[in-house]
């Protein structure tokens, strides 16, 4: 009997969706207003992201919660330590670091997988379920905003190994309904989720301070700028 539990947490999460959509940075990058500084330091911090939730899951593949949803090829580390190579150079291990959000993020999933492993589930929806439904419109975003040539610096959204990302969600959504769980841990997972889009939204809300800093940037240059030229025909 299906639990309809992809349903479930798609209810669930609607007012986090909305609210992790209204974030700042979140808003500007879909506007495409796209700071590289600021892009590469959303790359650091979904690499110690993705790092843990891959490990727990790779730790906890053969729980009977995690089994139905554990697949290799959804797996990010590899394709943001290309990007992290692109952005930050060979030695980019040496100049990054997780975010002060996205250290409370990753302890969080290390918790979550020690402790209540069938939790794992909450993160593994809202990250892959997002980047596989998104990642070719933010991808393109990226591109542009950036001027990025082919898929440099981009490798993040592509899963090489789906080769329909539509089909593969429906295939994630079916096994989900087929996780044997029961109403108590139905609604854990589904709070968990929202825990998880309430971590996402703190990590993108770090990073507004840096788009706000580059507009303050912009701002003040702007007005030395007509300083200089007003001053300029002056002395004519």
């Amino acid at each position: 009997m299906s639990i309809n539990l992809a349903q479930q947490l798609r209810e669930g999460t609607t007012k986090s969706h909305s609210m992790a959509e209204n974030v700042s940075f979140v808003k500007s990058f879909l506007g495409g207003v796209v700071d590289k500084k600021s892009y590469r330091k959303l790359v650091a911090n979904l690499y110690f992201v993705y790092s843990a939730i891959e490990e727990q899951m790779h730790i906890n593949q053969s729980h009977p919660v995690i089994k139905p949803i554990y697949f290799k090829e959804l797996n990010r580390t590899q394709s943001l330590t290309e990007d992290l190579s692109y952005y930050y150079g060979d030695s980019w291990e040496d100049k990054i670091k997780p975010s002060d959000a996205t250290q409370i993020y990753v302890k969080r999933i290390h918790e979550v997988g020690i402790n209540q492993p069938e939790l794992l589930v909450a993160h593994a929806y809202t990250r892959y379920m997002g980047d596989l439904s998104g990642g070719q419109i933010l991808k393109k975003i990226a591109k542009n905003a950036m001027n990025l040539s082919d898929d440099l610096g981009t490798s993040f959204y592509n899963f090489k190994s789906i080769e329909d990302d539509n089909k593969f969600k429906r295939y994630y959504r079916n096994q989900l309904d087929q996780i044997p769980i029961n109403e108590n841990q139905i609604a854990d997972i589904i709070a968990e989720a929202n825990i998880a889009f309430t971590l996402n939204m703190k990590v993108f809300q770090e990073l507004n301070s840096n788009i706000i800093k580059i507009m303050i940037m912009l701002l003040v240059n702007s007005i030395s700028n007509l300083k200089i030229h007003k001053n300029f025909f002056k002395a004519y």
